[in-house]
C-alpha cells in the first residue's frame, strides 16, 4: 500500500520535523484510516536512503494519518510516495 506525504505536522507557531501527514490511496474515511494505526512506513530518497516510521494516529475525518518517523524528514519528501507495510 502506498501513500503521498502531504505536509509536516504543525500548528500556527510550530512544525514537527519528524512527523508527517500521509494521504493513503483508497482510504477516504476515518474508520478505514484507524485500521492503519501501528503499521510501518518506509520513505526512500532518490539516493537510496531510507527513513522508517510508524503510523501513530488518524488526522482529520477524510482518511489522512499522522506518521512519526525516526528522525527529521527533508522538505523534499513532501509530495513523494511512501510505502505502508
Amino acid at each position: 500500500m502506498e501513500g503521498i506525504i502531504s505536509s509536516f505536522r504543525g500548528g500556527r507557531h510550530t512544525q514537527y520535523g519528524n512527523q508527517m501527514i500521509l494521504l493513503v490511496d483508497g482510504v477516504d474515511s476515518k474508520e478505514k484510516a484507524e485500521k492503519l494505526v501501528d503499521k510501518k512506513v518506509v520513505w526512500s530518497s532518490s539516493s537510496g536512503k531510507q527513513i522508517n516510521g510508524k503510523v501513530r494516529a488518524v488526522h482529520g475525518g477524510k482518511g489522512a494519518v499522522r506518521v512519526l518517523f525516526e528522525k527529521g524528514m527533508p522538505g523534499q519528501s513532501i509530495g513523494q510516495k511512501a510505502k505502508i507495510e
